[in-house]
């Protein structure tokens, strides 16, 4: 029998009272896949997201399901428990709060005590800056270090879905660099699938095995990352590159 998809998105649509901001988008993401979801400012990507993880209601008719599952319209804490962790634009770590605290926080729904302090541990060994400076509060990290933060929370929950939306935005090229080799580590190391939205097109498709491009809300191109970068039409018209 051949397994499920870890994510299958079919018919989804969501709107913001009378605006449309999607438009019956499917997508298939299997497990371990690292799937780039790309556009224009605007374009749907971040809406995307949020209506998979359950912060966004999508219109009737619509379906996400995780390894089979159907979990449409379930409350993002229900998504959690589900196996789907998610990192919004600019990380969302709590400022007056510490390194060590921020990082807990992510496995309050899925771990026990021992184990979140045992889950910790790990992501400040795959983490060392932020290991350095767990008793620090998170308000003072730079920002390579807060988007560092907020994927080792949403890690906590050792989530079989990541969810991760513009890791790169303000951050200088190296630490972008590092980040997107993290993803592919994760990967290989743990089997982790990931859905990647993101600006900058060509660095995203640099480590993605395949994606989607959305304009308008709705799905103008899709296929492997070879095919998208080698599609210089799709490239001009909605990547900017």
């Amino acid at each position: 029998m051949t397994e499920p998809p870890i994510l299958r998105i079919e018919n989804l649509s969501t709107r913001y009272g009378a605006v449309r901001a999607l438009r019956s988008v499917n997508m298939t993401v299997r497990r371990g896949e690292i799937c780039a979801v790309l556009g224009a400012n605007g374009a749907g990507k971040t809406t995307l997201l949020r209506t998979v993880s359950g912060l966004q209601p999508p219109d009737p008719g619509s379906r996400v399901l995780v390894d089979g599952t159907d979990v449409t319209r379930l409350p993002a804490e229900a998504m959690v428990r589900h196996g789907v962790a998610h990192v919004p634009e600019g990380g969302g770590v709590i400022a007056e709060l510490t390194v060590e605290e921020n990082m807990r926080l992510g496995g309050l729904w899925r771990a026990g005590r021992r184990e979140r302090g045992a889950k910790a541990a790990e992501m400040f060994e795959l983490f060392p800056p932020l290991a350095e400076r767990r008793t620090r509060h998170a308000g003072t990290l730079s920002g390579g270090e807060r988007q560092m933060l907020a994927i080792g929370r949403a890690l906590m929950a050792r989530p079989r879905v990541l969810l991760l939306d513009e890791p790169s935005l303000g951050l200088a090229p190296l630490i972008t660099r590092r980040i997107m080799r993290l993803l592919q580590d994760l990967r290989a190391g743990t089997g982790l699938t990931v859905v990647l939205v993101e600006q900058n097109a060509a660095g995203a498709l640099s480590v993605t095995d395949h994606g989607l491009v959305l304009s308008q809300g709705a799905v103008v191109a899709s296929g492997s990352s070879g095919e998208l970068l080698a599609d210089d039409r799709m490239r001009h018209a909605y990547l900017g590159f």
